[in-house]
């Protein structure tokens, strides 16, 4: 491959928030790699805020694989869009069938990525070995870069704080009568993707208890919409006038501006996570589950004070959202240990 040559770049990954921001790195030293080319990132619909005005790319692409594009002929029509763009080189950072296909399809001559999912489709491979864990998410997705004989910075993770979000956010606590200057406020996060990934609820109440109660700060709860519920019951169990329930209120781009303000943001293993991280706020991020591929060595966040608690109970298998212990590894993390954290990095 003849690297002066490559004008017009695609990056693909169009998995969870957290997963795309984990490979801003790779956008970042792409950029230093080829400082007057066009890079493109595509992502799904719900990681628009992960990369929108990062100043590593020129143009972000949406695709929808679960509604405008969710049809193998609407998938195929996308690509051949693709292909009017004349894209070089694509790295394909997280491998599924479509990503491979489109690449294809779209006639870019150079398609990396990882050998699995109709990886027959790629020009060039590497092994896929995330699922052993043995390293970090960022640093898996770097090693795409090597294939191109590039050396590559560990940067951490990005996410452009937006004008309009900042402005959103400043109004919104003005409203609710909280100066961050002056008060200290916890950002608590008790969704997750899987059950396995919780940490019980009433655990993040009795710690949010004291945390008020002891340290005097506010607490509010983020998630998404689909975390109404969970959030809603949160609330009640804490059941202080010092608790704000963001559940569902806040965009991605907002949610960035909002935990930037924020003095320590504890949460279950999630996008969040990586969000708070990025944006230089403090983390505890709880895990449970066992496997290697899903453990804090892949997943932890990245910022120098982040914090991460772990615990292995002795299963020889993880049978996720099927457990018969009961979720034990999460529970087994108690709210005196995450407090005693929490009370370090305040």
């Amino acid at each position: 491959m003849d690297l002066s040559k490559i004008k017009n770049i695609l990056v693909v990954r169009t998995d969870r928030i957290g997963d795309v921001l984990l490979s801003t790195p790779v956008l970042e030293n792409l950029r230093k790699s080829f400082p007057k080319a066009h890079i493109a990132v595509m992502v799904s619909p719900n990681a628009l805020d992960i990369v929108q005005g990062n100043p590593n790319i020129n143009e972000v692409i949406v695709y929808d694989k679960d509604n405008l594009h969710k049809t193998w002929s609407s998938s195929i029509k996308f690509a051949l869009k693709l292909r009017k763009k004349k894209f070089d080189l694509s790295l394909i950072v997280h491998p599924t069938n479509r990503s491979h296909i489109i690449a294809f399809f779209s006639g870019i001559k150079y398609r990396v990525g990882y050998d699995r999912k109709f990886s027959f489709l790629l020009t060039q491979k590497i092994p896929h070995t995330k699922q052993h864990g043995e390293k970090h998410e960022r640093d898996y997705c770097l090693d795409m870069l090597s294939v191109l004989g590039l050396q590559s910075e560990k940067f951490l993770p990005q996410m452009v704080l937006r004008k309009e979000s900042e402005e959103f956010v400043d109004n919104l606590l003005n409203d609710l009568g909280l100066n961050t200057k002056q008060e200290k406020i916890v950002a608590m996060h008790p969704g997750a993707s899987c059950p396995s990934k919780r940490w019980p609820l009433d655990y993040f109440s009795k710690l949010a208890q004291w945390l008020i109660k002891d340290k005097k700060t506010k607490i509010a709860i983020i998630g998404a919409k689909d975390n109404l519920g969970l959030g809603d019951r949160l609330a009640g169990l804490i059941d202080s006038a010092s608790v704000i329930n963001f559940t569902g209120r806040l965009t991605i781009s907002q949610l960035a501006s909002f935990l930037k303000r924020c003095c320590l943001f504890i949460s279950n293993d999630s996008g969040p996570v990586h969000i708070a991280s990025s944006v230089g706020t403090p983390v505890i991020s709880i895990f449970g589950r066992k496997q290697p591929g899903l453990a804090p060595k892949r997943w932890g966040p990245l910022g120098k004070l982040d914090k991460v608690v772990h615990k292995d109970v002795g299963c020889t298998v993880c049978l996720a959202h099927n457990c018969n212990k009961n979720f034990l590894c999460l529970r087994s993390i108690s709210p005196e240990e995450v407090y005693q954290l929490a009370v370090e990095l305040l």
